[in-house]
């Protein structure tokens, strides 16, 4: 029969097939290992939980939980790319100088890495309030950061 690796109890047959300590207290503190969980899928309707084990680091590794939104996000669209190439060099420097001089946007009052998670976060359904709780920022602020990034056609 086998044995408590810490006191020398007797263990529990069925217990035995699993454990290798019994069920004092004192032995479940000394020996009791907690998982690792990781959070493999996220969506709106529910997060999916996966023990973090050899098998489950090969497949992150492998890619097979990546977000596919993610590769898309920030990639300049056709149109904004066309509106930059139809006029021809020499008109754009014509429409250039004939603008007058405007003074230089004012500095956002939020970190690019901000406006990342905000807008990665609204595209999983969160609402402004939401994000603004996660981010530790105002609602207004985000609301901001997702209008901006609306107006520039970023969403």
């Amino acid at each position: 029969m086998d044995k408590c690796i810490t006191c020398g109890q007797e263990l529990h047959p069925e217990r035995a097939k699993k454990y290798n300590y019994c069920m004092s207290p004192e032995c479940q503190e000394k020996n009791a290992k907690g998982l690792t969980m990781v959070a493999v899928g996220v969506n709106k309707a529910a997060e999916q939980y996966m023990i973090l084990d050899e098998h489950t680091k090969e497949e992150l590794a492998s890619g097979k939980y990546r977000d596919q939104r993610r590769e898309l996000f920030g990639a300049p669209g056709p149109s904004r790319a066309a509106a930059t190439t139809s006029a021809p060099a020499p008109a754009r420097e014509a429409q250039s100088r004939s603008r007058p001089a405007t003074p230089r946007a004012a500095r956002q009052p939020w970190s690019r890495s901000q406006q990342k998670l905000a807008l990665l976060y609204n595209e999983q359904g969160l609402r402004p309030d939401e994000i603004a709780q996660k981010l530790g920022l105002s609602t207004y602020l985000v609301t901001q950061i997702i209008l901006d990034a609306r107006s520039r056609g970023k969403l």
